[in-house]
């Protein structure tokens, strides 16, 4: 099972309004393990960086300037991203901007089922508390000190972590991510007939040898109205 732990950054909150993605992270897990494979890469929005989203991600105009057009790069990004299931926290906000994307490219769209998102997995397990990518990691005890602001991939890497808690930790049923139902319940019939099948050992004698039991005996006089005497 391959998906992609995926986030944008961007010069604001609508493409409608002319705002543009500046920076693509994503992480390849499979079986919701990570493989080490990865998807970086920053772009030109050729425009203007507004101060609010400068200050959320970092990212400036000049720093942008020399980076490739999303065009450029659609070829290498739809081949990481191919069938995979796109897992993003919010995913309707980075959807929304990557169609965008795509769809000024003249290619196709990837449609809303193709995405996970993580905030309603996480409302929908913890009802009423915080959903954002910090308190996760905070709920999580997944260490994010190095995200003093925003980037895709940093991000990208720390929904990852909670991804995989969010799905139930890194041992899911016990099965390290290499069994299935079928190969557990195998496991578990092999292990109880090796355990039917030891030969079986008579028990061995507990009673106290004459010292220990008069080294009892002495314990007890030192103690007045001992419990262990009172049924004698």
């Amino acid at each position: 099972m391959r998906e992609i732990c995926f986030d944008t950054e961007t010069t604001g909150l609508d493409p409608a309004g002319g705002h543009r993605v500046v920076e693509i992270g994503g992480v390849e897990l499979i079986n919701r393990v990570p493989t080490g494979k990865t998807y970086h890469i920053y772009l030109n929005p050729e425009r203007d960086m507004p101060v609010e989203a400068f200050q959320v991600h970092g990212l400036s105009e000049a720093f942008l300037a020399d980076k490739p057009l999303f065009q450029d790069v659609v070829e290498d990004f739809l081949e990481f991203v191919g069938d995979a299931k796109l897992v993003i926290h919010n995913a309707s906000f980075d959807m929304k901007f990557l169609n965008w994307e795509l769809k000024a490219c003249g290619r196709p769209t990837l449609p809303m089922s193709q995405a996970i998102d993580t905030v309603a997995m996480a409302r929908e397990k913890f009802p009423g508390a915080a959903a954002s990518l910090d308190a996760l990691c905070k709920r999580f005890g997944i260490d994010n000190s190095a995200r003093t602001k925003h980037g895709a991939l940093l991000d990208a890497e720390l929904l990852a972590e909670v991804y995989i808690e969010l799905t139930g930790g890194r041992q899911t049923g016990l099965t390290f991510g290499e069994d299935g139902p079928a190969q557990t319940t195998a496991n578990s019939t092999a292990r109880v007939a090796s355990m039917t099948d030891r030969p079986v050992r008579e028990p061995r004698p507990h009673a106290p040898s004459a010292e220990e039991d008069a080294a009892h005996k002495a314990f007890l006089a030192k103690i007045s109205n001992p419990i262990w005497t009172a049924a004698e």
